[in-house]
């Protein structure tokens, strides 16, 4: 009897011991940002939730890409990439809409960049065709990623320092769409020709070497989502879904295609016209 009456207090004891612990564990592990508020600096604990969720979704569809192309699934590799196109996108304008940006945000959703738009599409590919070229393949591959890594980490030294309306060099997550686009669209022929695997290995390294050029690419950020836009623009935007519906993985092949070449096609312009390249440049992403 006096043995059992132990038990609470003894059970009491150990989880208010494990509470400290967890406590103090949670205190040693948490983040501290100092940022400036109504002109003060200040110290803030902790992390802003939603918008790192969305890029912790972002992340997460970059690995299953990565995941799938290993066991074969092409199709859903693909797809996954373009999954992660769509959520890194909606971390910074969630972040933005509820005024919860942070240094770590920032960082975190570059972090989580390289993996879905530089390793998963650079993997997806050479598993796919990449490795039938030989050493050729994973230098290209390789070329891809390191010119991805270079492309963020060009972006992080040019925050506030740059004009919105034009990135400088391919945007990643558009480098990974024509990669991704490709893999959806060719991997269900049984293509052999060696000279399409070379064509393959090449479009792999063209998008990592336009992702650190100097190449200007319009950034459609002067585009006013807010304000009131005529009828036809949203009719233009519901025939665009229709048309992508009936055959997404060409049509969206055929978009960021468009999309990549826009950009040598309108330098090669200027440059014949005589006329300078814009002097500042767009950032990839507010929220990278």
């Amino acid at each position: 009897m006096t043995q059992d009456s132990k038990h609470p207090e003894s059970d009491s004891s150990a989880h208010h011991q494990f509470s400290s612990e967890f406590s103090e564990f949670a205190r040693e592990t948490d983040v501290v940002e100092e940022t400036v508020e109504n002109g003060k600096k200040i110290r803030r604990r902790g992390i802003y939730l939603l918008p790192n969720l969305f890029t912790t979704s972002a992340l997460f569809s970059g690995f299953f890409a990565v995941v799938a192309a290993i066991n074969g699934d092409f199709t859903a590799a693909a797809v996954a990439v373009f999954v992660s196109m769509v959520l890194d996108g909606l971390d910074g304008r969630v972040a933005r809409m509820t005024n919860t940006q942070s240094a770590f945000g920032a960082e975190y959703d570059s972090l989580a960049d390289m993996l879905s738009f530089g390793v998963a599409p650079a993997l997806v590919a050479f598993t796919w065709i990449l490795q039938d070229v030989g050493k050729v393949g994973w230098i290209a591959a390789f070329v891809y990623v390191a010119c991805a890594a270079l492309r963020l980490a060009r972006f992080n030294v040019q925050i506030g320092s740059t004009d919105k309306k034009w990135f400088i060099g391919l945007p990643s997550p558009s480098a990974a769409a024509l990669v991704a686009g490709c893999v959806w669209v060719f991997h269900n022929f049984d293509a052999e020709a060696f000279a399409f695997k070379l064509l393959m290995t090449l479009v792999v390294a063209a998008a990592g070497i336009l992702m650190v050029s100097n190449i200007r690419y319009y950034s459609f950020k002067e585009i006013d989502l807010k304000g009131p836009v005529p009828f036809v623009a949203l009719l233009a935007i519901v025939l665009g879904f229709v048309v992508i519906s009936l055959e997404p993985s060409v049509m969206l092949l055929v978009l960021f295609g468009c999309y990549v070449a826009s950009g040598p096609v309108m330098a090669t312009m200027r440059k014949l016209k005589g006329k300078p390249a814009p002097d500042q440049v767009a950032s990839e992403k507010p929220s990278e």
